[in-house]
């Protein structure tokens, strides 16, 4: 047995459209002012619906024209059809006429780097919206941003990559806990002091053996998730902690935090700009790559006394 395929019921659009703004503004002048058609072609149309569902939806009430008990459940019904219509055309027209970036990162990266840095590139795009979240750092592979600031190898399935800053890891702490814990007759000392964890605890003994320190006991403390709360543990007097120094100038620079060696720890990873392999980038997402690459090149340019990266 042969079914009526569900398009074949379809109400004829242009006359469900005349009737629902006639049964939400309650006169015929009102829906043909709304629409931008004649008086007459609103009754028309409304008739075409009539047919089509072969019912009466209008009658007259003297010279006033009304919806019937069957309209007025039909218009009830259609209702929220034409809200949610409504509300996903003007979704879709709003991101249509905004500019947006979603851009996500560590938040130590954040804070310590990407911020200070923002007025200059919102001033020279000023038309631009950018939404900035914290990146996934313990499933990255869940971040649907269009470019992402991570922490690793630089091998992520299925994102490219370019290597933004370096991630070697210098010792750091208050001057108020050098104070109290100092002088330093060299590296060893550190190994009997509070340390302060980022992550895990394993980031201390490979600093003290890149520093010669060939005999300490497994470095304990205190162990924070990220590099934020280490940075303000180290801020308050907690510990010495590893931190990357590209992240942390304005508090080495204030004083906040001083630095104990230049020996650095590298284990490896480094700060990467990432964007997915499978779509292209917005023209003015590639705009903010650029700027993030030339920023983080300016910054090791400066860091490195003007020579550039190393």
């Amino acid at each position: 047995m042969e079914t009526t395929p569900d398009y074949q019921n379809d109400p004829p659009l242009r006359a469900l459209r005349t009737f629902e703004a006639f049964a939400r503004l309650d006169t015929v002048t009102a829906a043909a002012r709304e629409l931008g058609i004649t008086a007459s072609a609103v009754s028309h149309q409304l008739r075409l619906l009539e047919e089509f569902l072969q019912t009466p939806l209008t009658e007259r009430q003297g010279r006033k024209l009304v919806l019937t008990e069957a309209g007025g459940e039909y218009y009830r019904a259609i209702r929220s059809a034409f809200t949610l219509l409504r509300g996903a055309t003007g979704q879709v027209l709003d991101s249509a006429s905004t500019r947006q970036i979603t851009l996500s990162v560590i938040p130590l990266f954040g804070l310590g780097w990407l911020v200070p840095r923002l007025p200059s590139f919102l001033a020279a795009h000023p038309g631009l919206d950018l939404n900035i979240l914290y990146a996934h750092h313990r499933n990255y592979l869940s971040d649907a941003a269009d470019l992402s600031v991570r922490f690793g190898s630089g091998q992520w399935r299925g994102y490219r990559s370019t290597r933004l800053l370096p991630g070697a890891a210098v010792p750091v702490c208050s001057q108020e806990f050098l104070d109290r814990h100092g002088p330093l007759s060299g590296p060893g000392a550190l190994a009997g002091l509070p340390l302060l964890h980022d992550e895990d605890r394993g980031t201390w003994g490979l600093w003290l053996s890149q520093a010669g320190v060939t005999h300490h006991a497994r470095p304990t403390g205190l162990l924070f998730e990220d590099g934020l709360l280490t940075l303000a543990a180290a801020r308050a007097g907690l510990g010495c902690a590893l931190l990357r120094e590209p992240l942390i100038r304005d508090e080495l620079a204030s004083g906040a935090l001083v630095k104990l060696f230049d020996q650095s720890c590298d284990d490896g990873r480094d700060y990467y700009l990432c964007s997915r392999a499978d779509s292209f980038l917005s023209e003015d997402a590639r705009l903010l790559s650029a700027w993030l690459e030339k920023e983080a090149a300016a910054s090791q340019q400066t860091a490195n006394g003007g020579h550039g990266p190393v």
